[in-house]
């Protein structure tokens, strides 16, 4: 079965996979709907805090079903105070073919970010002085001269030209992995420019890619509308986004329960990637919250921060017109913010 859809490509020690359908609504209610066309979402492992072994393979979550066995409950946490992102810091996009800066990266070096937007290129951020420039393009974007189509809406183009969607730098070597929405995972350099296609079939469960060989090897099929995808920090498991369900899924790659998967935690919204925030924990980004209604305060869950085993640690609050795909903190407190429709990449203080 083609890959029809990338959404999160994971490394672990920077800061999303194969495959999930690109949503062109706001409502996640058409996410469920469409889950049928999802497909998989991948971690790369390998950083110099992982074995040889860990550093040549790229772990993936794909599409259908419903986890199996639940965990013993976690403990009480105390919740940190709500983040406000009422007002947050815009890094504009260039230009208006370049919207929905879905995935949110940084190098090695700390340089970015590097967004994946809807005119199929991944661009860098150099600063207020060099601003937005293309870092990277899948090989279809050259072939059918995708720069050209100024005139046209993404949707129209982005077929023959691909949407990345998921984006995860390997730290060793500086490479950038790319999940694309139509092209599969692909590969450039740490230097940018034309990228190399790895992978284009998932077989609708998930897998793993080994670098040396570039073999792909299914891992576990029956997941319900997989999005998004983290490591842990002591890299015994994945954590998976599942859209539909509104949960968190947490998948076994090492110790005694390797190759098996239990509910992690219940969610208040309908997630969409999974970030590690550092601090052993993760960020998750809410497209919109479970019960959200279309009247009322203009303000819901951006975000939530959630714990090693599970608890809820924080909230992120904003503006209902934002609807976060991606919040990355960095080491001086700020999220990033990815989104599938807006033309900026969001900055909160915290």
């Amino acid at each position: 079965m083609l890959l029809q859809r990338c959404v999160s490509l994971e490394l672990p020690v920077q800061d999303r996979s194969l495959s999930r359908r690109h949503r062109h609504s706001q409502e996640c209610a058409n996410h469920a709907a469409a889950a049928s066309m999802e497909a998989t979402s991948a971690t790369v492992l390998g950083t110099g805090r992982s074995s040889k072994h860990e550093a040549d393979h790229v772990e993936a979550a794909s599409a259908r079903g419903l986890a199996r066995r639940r965990p013993a409950a976690p403990a009480p946490a105390a919740v940190a105070k709500a983040i406000d992102a009422s007002t947050t810091q815009r890094l504009e996009l260039p230009d208006t073919l370049a919207i929905g800066p879905e995935s949110v990266a940084f190098d090695g070096h700390g340089a970015g970010p590097y967004v994946s937007v809807s005119d199929g290129r991944i661009l860098k951020y150099g600063g207020e002085g060099a601003g937005w420039t293309t870092f990277a393009y899948s090989p279809s974007y050259t072939k059918n001269n995708c720069d050209a189509f100024s005139d046209l809406p993404p949707i129209a183009t982005e077929s023959s030209c691909g949407r990345p969607l998921g984006l995860r730098f390997h730290v060793e070597s500086g490479n950038l992995y790319i999940a694309d929405a139509y092209m599969g995972l692909m590969r450039v350099g740490p230097n940018g420019g034309e990228e190399t296609v790895l992978a284009t079939e998932a077989g609708g469960a998930p897998l793993r890619f080994t670098i040396r060989t570039n073999q792909v090897t299914v891992l576990q099929s029956g997941l319900t509308y997989p999005n998004g995808i983290a490591i842990s920090a002591d890299r015994t498991h994945l954590i998976v986004a599942l859209t539909g369900p509104c949960k968190l899924m947490r998948y076994w790659i090492r110790g005694p329960n390797a190759n098996t998967s239990e509910p992690f935690t219940d969610l208040p919204g309908y997630p969409d990637n999974v970030r590690p925030d550092g601090k052993g924990g993760y960020w998750v980004a809410l497209h919109r919250e479970k019960y959200e209604l279309p009247f009322g305060l203009d303000r819901h869950l951006l975000a939530i921060r959630i714990g090693a085993e599970g608890e809820k640690l924080q909230e992120t609050k904003g503006h209902k017109n934002v609807r976060p795909t991606k919040a990355v903190e960095r080491e001086d407190g700020k999220i990033y913010l990815g989104s599938v429709e807006l033309s900026y990449v969001g900055i909160v203080n915290t």
